[in-house]
């Protein structure tokens, strides 16, 4: 899967990436993970571009976010699925009350590298991904999530199309901004 915008490449990633993609990911999460994991972690999405397209399954995992101009690597983007108890979200819910069940949904990841963040990439990129989901894959929604303080992804979750809501529950440790983009590009089309 490749997908390209006005300033952007989305591609899989390479086994050259790693160093970056490792750096791009330490800062943003902090989270102490070896590069020896990471390796094996861009190998597992190599593979997983691979193989799910193969498979005819949605092309879930991460790819790398380049920069037409340069070929520089700026950030990961990629569909994750997302189990969850969604029902605690109203717009999500199917039934009046909430039953406890957890269900999966596509989810749309995104990082860009600090340097290269608040120009745009992150919305130009969640845009062309979306795009893609309904266009090719022909999925029903996409979701997105963050924190009640994360505003910068919650203004790209709103400039890609999203709707924001926020969970009502009063411990929400994980799931408590959800974006929600319905695909509207089948309606229509196929009551004629």
């Amino acid at each position: 899967m490749k997908i390209e915008t006005a300033r952007l490449i989305v591609r899989a990633f390479e086994t050259a990436d790693l160093a970056v993609i490792h750096g791009i990911l330490e800062q943003t999460f902090n989270d102490g993970v070896a590069l020896s994991e990471r390796a094996a972690w861009l190998h597992w999405s190599q593979l997983n571009d691979e193989w799910f397209p193969r498979m005819h399954q949605t092309p879930y995992g991460d790819r790398a976010i380049v920069l037409k101009a340069t070929g520089e690597v700026i950030g990961v983007v990629g569909y994750v699925p997302v189990h969850a108890p969604f029902d605690q979200i109203p717009e999500l819910r199917g039934a009046d009350e909430v039953s406890g069940y957890y269900m999966t949904e596509v989810g749309l990841f995104w990082v860009i590298e600090p340097q290269h963040q608040r120009q745009g990439y992150a919305s130009e990129v969640a845009r062309a991904m979306i795009d893609y989901a309904f266009t090719e894959l022909r999925l029903q929604r996409i979701i997105a999530m963050t924190e009640y303080d994360n505003l910068a992804s919650q203004a790209v979750m709103r400039k890609a199309g999203m709707t924001l809501t926020r969970n009502p529950q009063p411990e929400a440790p994980w799931l408590q901004v959800v974006g929600v983009r319905e695909n509207d590009t089948l309606r229509g089309k196929d009551e004629h």
